[in-house]
């Protein structure tokens, strides 16, 4: 009842703590750590020291926590799941009731006592219970109390509980800190930033190589007989329902979209945005120095290391109101296009900053946006629009299998031959309308399958259901030399413009790593690009991934060649430097409030889990079973 009381009432960070120990609740139910009832009764589902938890607790946070955790698992009716399914989370949930008890139960081992005026103040406070006035208003109480089925006792005693539970957890979890010294390791490894030039050989782009002769061919063609035969080929007839499916026949009128279009008018009329990079020092002094090395070398990176200690931060697509100073925001929003301005003097110190780029304010019309909206709103409702037309789909083939698929239900369907690699016959890729791992899962399904089998629905990945029926099969044949000349000559060009591009790579590879270095390249198709950053905390895409993997472990003057399908690349750190300062003083700050939060959720889930060693909980797996009853599910507790 104090997490349903929570959820409706009384937000607070302690669900962040006891969300930690669902998964121990999982492991650790049934090897040993909670012990069975041995009696018949289920008016109470489990015991903690001397504290009961009713079962018509867990049947109340069941009717309305079950809707909110299964429509997550993207499945609209709870009544949908299996027994199994509903049993989990019925246990899932009946642990987070374990836990308050046990908290419960430590605080009264401790002797923690909430007075009634807190209780009183803590009730007086809940915007839940306010009327229109903003105070507390005992009729708009009444009300709520009587639609949710509450006494005035039990809402008294939810809250007592929760105060008391914060007053345990609280002190513990907010007196958690972090270390400077941690701060500033954490924060140079992640700031340590490496220069990298990085050299780019595109296969492609190396010459084409004379036809060979055909003895040449010919034993290329003996040792790769596998790629020139003519694959197994399948017909197969195909039915797909996915979000992507399903998504057109989504029914939505204008005044469902127009009502979108006003609560997300702050998107559809923006006001005027700018670019800006700015600079705050604690002296005048400081930043006049600032702003005249700015102004005379232009230079962003140069210009926040002029002082020491000086705070700086980029603000790209910044937003009057996202300015809190209003001395500041009207200098800012005031300024001319790239000139160094300042030093203005703000609540926050003396700052020096430049405008490089504005956007003027616009605004899109409902007429405008609308296409826009039927897109974003048929895309968050598709998965639960699959979930509701899946039984129907899967009616229809269980009738007349894939030969009346209703157009109604937004199922995509498709017939045609293709081979194991999802390619036609002309080596082409097969339209199925599915990508990733669904169209995987459905080239897997049809070579798997036998001719004449009868057709199943199957759950496929991301809420997605197809089904196939395989009609024939053309098995692989193999092609003569004669038949197959021109995919050799072609298969044999490719592979020797990959061993040209190799072998280039590899020689530029061994020079840098014996130098340091890459040299200035005239080669034909090579790319160099010198000095690009690279950190932990500012990953950039202008890295590929396949070199980026191996820089966090290098030091300057070290070489790293890599690959991908198509081009080979060869990069060299030059420089491997900490920025100063790291990181601006903002983020620091924010860094080190997240991972004293951090600390301080451990901490408590720690002590909360402590808690279920040394006061083991008794379970009444039966009452499990009768508080589903009375939520209205039906399903064993297995």
């Amino acid at each position: 009842m104090i997490s349903y009381l929570r959820r409706v009432l009384v937000e607070s960070w302690l669900g962040r703590v006891v969300a930690i120990l669902v998964f121990v609740a999982f492991v650790g139910w049934g090897i040993g750590d909670v012990i069975g009832f041995m009696s018949e009764e289920t008016d109470v589902v489990a015991r903690v020291g001397q504290h009961r938890i009713p079962t018509r607790d867990l049947a109340m946070a069941l009717r309305s926590e079950m809707p909110t955790l299964t429509q997550q698992m993207g499945i609209k009716d709870p009544s949908a799941m299996s027994p199994v399914m509903q049993g989990q989370i019925a246990r899932q949930i009946l642990q987070r009731l374990i836990s308050q008890a046990e908290l419960l139960e430590a605080a009264r081992n401790l002797k923690i006592i909430v007075p009634d005026s807190a209780i009183r103040e803590e009730v007086f406070s809940l915007p839940y219970f306010k009327g229109p006035t903003g105070q507390f208003d005992r009729a708009v109480f009444n009300q709520r109390l009587s639609a949710q089925g509450l006494s005035e006792q039990q809402v008294l005693d939810m809250i007592r509980d929760d105060l008391t539970v914060r007053a345990l957890l609280q002190p513990m979890a907010q007196g958690a800190s972090v270390s400077t010294t941690l701060l500033d390791a954490l924060v140079n490894y992640g700031a340590r930033t490496r220069l990298v030039d990085l050299i780019s050989i595109p296969v492609a782009a190396q010459p084409t190589v004379p036809t060979p002769d055909n003895a040449t061919l010919q034993r290329y063609y003996t040792n790769h007989l596998w790629q020139f035969g003519t694959p197994e080929l399948r017909h197969a007839r195909i039915v797909v329902l996915s979000a992507q499916t399903v998504a057109d026949s989504i029914a939505v009128d204008d005044a469902q979209l127009k009502h979108f279009y006003d609560e997300q008018s702050s998107r559809y009329n923006v006001p005027q945005t700018r670019d800006i990079q700015l600079i705050t020092a604690s002296t005048e002094a400081d930043a006049r120095k600032i702003a005249a090395s700015w102004t005379q070398n232009g230079d962003w990176q140069s210009a926040q290391n002029v002082v020491k200690g000086a705070a700086s931060v980029d603000m790209p697509g910044a937003r009057p109101a996202t300015i809190p100073s209003d001395i500041l925001k009207q200098a800012l929003f005031q300024a001319p296009q790239g000139q160094v301005m300042g030093p203005v003097k703000t609540e926050m110190g003396w700052a020096v900053f430049r405008v490089t780029k504005i956007l003027p304010a616009h605004s899109t019309s409902f007429a405008d946006a609308k296409q826009d909206i039927l897109k974003q709103y048929r895309a968050a409702m598709a998965p639960s629009v699959v979930t509701e037309r899946r039984r129907q789909l899967q009616d229809a083939i269980a009738g007349k299998g894939l030969d009346a698929i209703p157009d109604t239900i937004g199922a995509a369907a498709i017939a045609g031959s293709l081979d194991a690699q999802g390619n036609t016959a002309d080596k082409q890729p097969a339209p199925i309308p599915a990508s990733g791992k669904l169209r995987d899962a459905i080239i897997h399904q049809i070579f798997a399958q036998n001719t004449g089998d009868n057709p199943t629905l199957i759950d496929g990945p991301d809420n997605s259901w197809f089904a196939v029926v395989v009609d024939s099969i053309t098995p692989a044949t193999p092609r003569t030399f004669e038949q197959a000349k021109a995919d050799v000559v072609t298969a044999w060009q490719a592979d020797a413009r990959h061993h040209a591009a190799d072998q280039q790579a590899t020689a530029l590879f061994l020079a840098a790593r014996q130098k340091g270095s890459i040299a200035a390249q005239n080669a034909p198709g090579v790319q160099i690009v010198r000095d690009i950053p690279f950190s932990l905390a500012n990953p950039t895409k202008a890295l590929p991934p396949e070199i980026a993997s191996y820089l966090p472990r290098m030091k300057a003057g070290q070489a790293v060649m890599a690959e991908n399908a198509d081009t080979f690349f060869v990069a060299v750190v030059t420089r491997v430097f900490i920025p100063t300062p790291p990181a601006p003083a903002d983020v620091l700050q924010k860094l080190k409030n997240n991972m004293a939060q951090a600390y301080g959720d451990d901490l408590a889930a720690s002590y909360v889990q402590d808690l279920s060693k040394r006061v083991p909980p008794h379970i009444n797996n039966a009452a499990i079973q009768a508080a589903l009853s009375a939520a209205g599910f039906g399903g064993p507790a297995q």
